[in-house]
């Protein structure tokens, strides 16, 4: 008995040996709550420098961004009494493009180069116009061309381009004035029309790349139009000019107070005192005939007051004696007849129209009232950006943009110069150019356009992110239409059904996928999936049908015939291996079969066939994107759902199994809904991580922005644009900034998603917590 009861004394005394003093655990304790505190502010600090990164991005872009809500701004940097004296009226401004030199054609024959600066003079050159004749009309072709002409009473007509001659001369730039006749012909620089002396009554003038366009209307109401043909010799470089004259029929019963030509020499317009516009087709003069008359102003006394082309000449800018602004260009009809339609209206004046300014490089313009108002539009993106006044009311006589839009030059009728210094540098950026349908030029109907840059200065940028956002949604969503359901079933069937020898094989293989460079996928996608598809496009809809099937029928031979002979061979959870075979053997079947298919329902060319029944196909289209994309999403998907799965805890299923619940029962009653929490939260991170995908709709699509959700057809995302036209960007400009709102848009889109994800799998976790 002694020796029995001295055993657990020495063995509790040997045990108390092995545990650590008093000091040792006091020291121990004091050694964790370091690590306690010290693993506390770690995760605080870098929890709070994650969010910290997200505003500092959030920041960022928005700050690039921010610029294109800045409105427009004009501030008077001077005015003077016009250069040359106030005593004569002023035709017609301009300046160079670096608002170093300036020329004001005057009525009495003068063009005076200045410095619009302080209007300090630096050159006069006398317009040859001929002893005793007066100025009767005058006009001005596209602002580029520098073209100006007068009609004179004779008859006759002048065409005067203004120069700017730049060179640098001792690391400065020096800039002189002068002026030149581009039609200057052996018997001088005037031009007679007429023939007979008859006065011109109004003008148009306009230079393409075929040459000069004259449209004149004389005083006994002729209408004339003189085409000045270049030509240019390839061999000796000399220019030869042709001279043309037709005549054309005058509208009936109209005062025209306003006359263009477009700059393709095709369209002749003629603006009337009844408010309408005269539509002539000069495409072939000798032909040329009115297409047709359109009334561009409201109310029975309202008349055209001012007219002019925008950059381009495509749309009509017109004012009106009751103030309105609106838009015009010509679009055909249902009788494939173009048409002057209506487009936008901007906002009116309260007093008439009388000047009309375009911008030299947009489809920006200025208009002028009577009572000194101005007013900045910009007709894509359908605003008045600035209105304000100038001077002390009096009417603008002469309004002009400086070449870079940076300045206006506004002339009244004291004929005091007013000059302006302009800030308006994002006038294409608004909500409803960027959100909804947007009529550009040369369209039958509004649209959502994306379409940044093009070959020509005349150009219209297309700005609207509805295509790059539809692409992006497209795109995730038949990527995840792909891949959630092969991820989830994966993981459901690894995580509950399979041995877990096959799963520590498997997992592994499936999450090192996620190691695979998306450039890979999208590569092979582009140049081996794309032409595979199209060769085999029965093939794709088989493999999704059949596929499933023979699982199921596979099943249905283990279970009833094969399975009780077979048990002892394989072993559970060891079934899913002898599917593999059995998915390669029907993948190749429906490949082997696909010309078959095609021969016997879609008369041996199914993409054909599609396209006769009105479904456009691309090669590269959402269809390949789905499949490439999906298998960069699976693995993220397959492996955060595998691991809610395991980690139901075993107490639930075991009692659902206890209970006489089969494994099936209970997959789908307890662990589906226990797990359904960190399985919403991969569907979630997989469709995040599909919407900000870049390579593989980059390489695998067509890059199209088109707006539907055809899967035959592609699209360009918002991650795949930033990507191909940054580069191409000026810093700074409106195209640069936009895309990095199209940035901020992928943000705000992924971030909305993720924090409506996580309220979802909040509430989903304390609804089957309780389980």
């Amino acid at each position: 008995m002694n020796d029995l009861s001295s055993r657990p004394e020495a063995g509790s005394g040997s045990v108390r040996s092995l545990l650590p003093s008093g000091d040792a655990r006091k020291r121990l304790r004091r050694w964790r709550a370091v690590k306690d505190v010290a693993a506390k502010v770690l995760v605080a600090v870098f929890g709070v420098g994650v969010i910290g990164a997200l505003a500092l991005i959030f920041i960022y872009l928005f700050s690039e961004v921010f610029p294109l809500l800045e409105s427009a701004s004009t501030e008077l940097q001077s005015s003077y009494e016009a250069p040359g004296g106030a005593d004569v009226e002023t035709v017609h401004v301009a300046s160079n493009r670096h608002r170093s030199l300036a020329v004001r054609f005057t009525d009495d024959r003068r063009a005076v180069f200045f410095n619009p600066l302080d209007g300090e003079v630096s050159d006069t050159f006398e317009v040859p116009l001929g002893e005793g004749t007066q100025v009767t009309a005058r006009a001005q072709a596209e602002p580029r061309t520098r073209i100006s002409a007068y009609g004179l009473d004779s008859g006759e007509v002048l065409i005067v381009e203004h120069v700017f001659d730049e060179e640098f001369r001792d690391g400065e730039r020096r800039v002189s004035g002068r002026i030149k006749f581009p039609m200057e012909t052996e018997e001088g620089q005037l031009l007679d029309i007429a023939g007979d002396g008859t006065p011109v009554r109004n003008l148009a003038i306009q230079r393409g790349s075929g040459g000069i366009m004259l449209a004149v209307e004389l005083a006994d109401d002729r209408l004339i139009l003189v085409n000045f043909a270049e030509t240019t010799s390839f061999m000796t470089g000399e220019t030869t000019v042709e001279v043309k004259r037709f005549d054309l029929t005058p509208p009936e019963n109209a005062d025209v107070t306003r006359m263009l030509i477009d700059i393709t020499g095709r369209v002749l317009l003629l603006g009337d005192e009844a408010g309408q516009v005269h539509y002539y087709n000069i495409a072939r003069p000798a032909d040329a005939q009115l297409v047709d008359v359109t009334r561009v102003i409201d109310g029975d006394d309202a008349a055209v007051t001012a007219m002019e082309y925008l950059l381009g000449s495509e749309s009509l800018i017109v004012g009106g004696s009751d103030g309105s602004v609106s838009q015009w260009f010509l679009v055909r009809d249902a009788d494939n007849v173009r048409r002057l339609t209506r487009v936008r209206g901007f906002d009116g004046h309260d007093a008439p129209i009388r000047t009309i300014a375009p911008e030299y490089g947009r489809k920006g313009f200025a208009t002028a009232d009577e009572a000194g108002g101005l007013k900045l539009h910009f007709s894509t993106s359908e605003q008045t950006l600035l209105s304000t006044r100038i001077g002390d009311g009096g009417s603008i006589r002469t309004l002009a943009f400086a070449p870079r839009a940076n300045a206006l030059f506004a002339v009244d009728d004291n004929e005091r110069l007013h000059a302006l210094d302009v800030r308006n540098a994002h006038p294409e950026m608004s909500l409803s150019a960027l959100w909804n349908r947007v009529w550009y030029e040369g369209r039958s109907e509004p649209e959502f356009v994306w379409q940044s840059s093009s070959a020509t200065d005349e150009f219209e940028p297309k700005f609207s992110l509805v295509p790059l956002t539809v692409g992006t949604l497209k795109a995730a969503f038949y990527a995840m239409l792909f891949a959630t359901p092969i991820a989830i079933m994966g993981a459901i069937y690894s995580a509950y059904f399979m041995s877990p020898r096959m799963r520590s094989s498997v997992k592994p293989t499936i999450e090192i996928m996620e190691a695979l460079p998306t450039v890979i996928l999208g590569f092979l996608a582009g140049l081996w999936l794309a032409p595979f598809v199209e060769a085999n496009l029965p093939s794709v809809f088989t493999i999704l049908l059949f596929t499933p099937l023979a699982m199921l029928v596979f099943a249905w031979l283990w279970s009833v015939h094969i399975g009780p002979l077979a048990r002892r061979l394989v072993p559970d959870g060891w079934e899913a291996a002898l599917l593999v075979p059995v998915v390669i053997l029907t993948v190749w079947a429906c490949v082997a079969t696909s010309p078959l298919i095609e021969i016997w329902f879609f008369n041996g060319d199914m993409r054909q066939w599609l396209t006769d029944v009105g479904i456009t196909y691309d090669q590269r289209n959402a269809l390949v994107v789905g499949i490439a994309m999906g298998f960069a999403v699976i693995p993220t998907i397959y492996s955060i759902s595998e691991d809610a799965v395991f980690n139901v805890p075993k107490h639930l299923t075991q009692g659902s199994l206890a209970l006489g619940a089969t494994p099936w029962q209970t997959m789908v009653k307890v662990v589906l809904l226990t797990a359904s929490p960190g399985i919403f939260s991969a569907v979630m991170i997989g469709f995040g991580r599909a919407v900000g995908e870049t390579m593989i709709v980059l390489m695998a699509t067509g890059n199209s922005p088109v707006v539907n959700f055809n899967i035959f057809e592609g699209m360009r995302t918002l991650s795949a644009n930033i990507a191909v036209e940054m580069g191409e960007t000026a810093v700074g400009g409106t195209h640069y900034r936009i895309l990095f709102l199209a940035a901020l848009v992928l943000f705000v889109l992924t971030f909305v998603v993720n924090t409506a994800a996580e309220l979802v799998r909040q509430r989903l976790r304390r609804k089957y917590s309780s389980l």
